[in-house]
């Protein structure tokens, strides 16, 4: 039970109530042995905890926070109890700590400290779209989130479309819940009707949904209701 930094798996749904489904055993033992959690809001990680035991009463267990508003200046602060001697995990709000969320900044600054760290399998909505769209796994990118203003994700659209179609590369990106529709309708009156779209929503609940195919067959076919739920984009112009 040496010191270190655990990188653990969220689920992707708060509506999950059994997370075994979905979270290896692993993942029970090593929330069994941690001193405290370092999760982006306190009610997320309270709502974690509470779904194993824990060596401390969770309501003992202490939080720290890492989100986009901790400055790098704390990232030490947040690393001391562990250079004390203690366990601390590190979770994002729902899958994997550190694919698109502040966490990476950390685990940098724990590996400059010396610091061991361990990970954990569990869920990412980011490769579990890509399995399920059928579009090629053997080059991809991940883009994080597209640009506010309109005309600029156009222009990100286009972009990414002819860099799939130079290296043959499945190009992935997410989107505020609220921005689904619009992006939708820039994708299809932007990219080209051979090119690949898949759109996955709501992954591993039991509203999941997912669409795969051509541009034009999309221009054909009712669009699905992705207002306001969690949705990934994939394009493949080969």
């Amino acid at each position: 039970m040496k010191p270190a930094l655990l990188l653990l798996p969220n689920l992707l749904s708060e509506e999950i109530r059994h997370h075994e489904v979905y979270l290896p055993a692993s993942v029970d033992k090593a929330v069994a042995t941690i001193d405290g959690l370092i999760a982006e809001s306190e009610s997320g990680g309270r709502r974690y905890l509470g779904r194993f035991e824990t060596k401390k009463p969770r309501n003992e267990t202490p939080i720290a926070l890492l989100n986009v508003h901790t400055p790098d200046n704390d990232l030490d602060f947040l690393l001391e109890p562990i250079h004390k001697g203690e366990r601390w995990g590190l979770i994002s709000d729902c899958g994997l700590p550190c694919l698109a969320d502040p966490g990476a900044k950390l685990v940098r600054r724990a590996r400059e400290t010396g610091i061991i760290i361990q990970t954990f399998v569990g869920p990412s909505s980011i490769l579990m779209a890509l399995m399920l769209s059928g579009l090629s796994g053997q080059k991809f990118f991940f883009h994080g989130y597209l640009d506010k203003n309109i005309e600029k994700r156009q222009r990100e659209t286009t972009w990414m479309e002819r860099a799939s179609k130079k290296d043959g590369s499945t190009q992935i990106f997410i989107e505020a819940p609220y921005r689904n529709k619009s992006t939708l309708d820039i994708l299809l009156n932007t990219l080209e009707e051979d090119t690949s779209l898949c759109v996955a929503w709501d992954l591993t609940m039991p509203t999941q949904g997912i669409v795969s195919q051509t541009v034009n067959l999309w221009r054909k076919s009712p669009l699905p209701n992705i207002e306001k739920k969690a949705a990934i984009f994939l394009l493949n112009a080969n």
